[in-house]
């Protein structure tokens, strides 16, 4: 007799046991697959669902776009804000090809997604030559530690800014 495969769920917001869709998963990876084959980018697909309906895919266009920031989420999140007509992706589900990187992974967090599945691990994309470890230990670093250098400068001026927001009446916070 063959083992049953279990799906595997997710604790959503506000604890919602949301359960991953292996189709979903499978387009991911089959969108990271052909984006190596079509010489697209790197091997990394991610696809945002809400109400069991894709509404949004992204592969990794980093070396065909020239832009350093866009990694298959980001791509992802993009086309899905632009679908929903909003900045925030409440109420979807994000599927990736693997595990994100801490830029994307700040990015759906910023996206208020849901939940976010993954197929590859960290580990995984370290092993073909994608290794994230050098960003985790640099944000961890007092930022006089960091290997870029930074430097606080015209902190009050700065500062005029955030006044502006603050009596903002009219704000849309996010």
């Amino acid at each position: 007799m063959g083992r049953l495969r279990r799906r595997p769920y997710a604790k959503g917001r506000g604890g919602k046991t949301i359960e991953g869709n292996p189709s979903f998963m499978r387009r991911a990876i089959a969108l990271a697959t052909g984006n190596v084959l079509s010489r697209g980018g790197g091997p990394f697909g991610a696809v945002v669902v809400r109400d069991g309906k894709i509404i949004a895919t992204g592969t990794n266009l980093v070396t065909s776009t020239n832009d350093p920031t866009a990694h298959a989420e980001v791509v992802a999140i993009r086309a899905a804000c632009r679908a929903l007509g909003d900045f925030q992706l409440t109420g979807c589900v994000v599927y990736c090809s693997c595990e994100p990187c801490p830029m994307c992974l700040a990015a759906l967090y910023w996206s208020r997604c849901d939940a976010i599945f993954y197929g590859n691990s960290a580990a995984d994309a370290s092993d073909a030559g994608f290794d994230d470890a050098v960003l985790y230990e640099e944000v961890g670093r007092a930022l006089d530690q960091r290997r870029i250098p930074m430097t606080r400068l015209l902190a009050d001026e700065a500062k005029e800014s955030f006044d502006a927001w603050r009596t903002l009446p009219d704000r849309i916070d996010y």
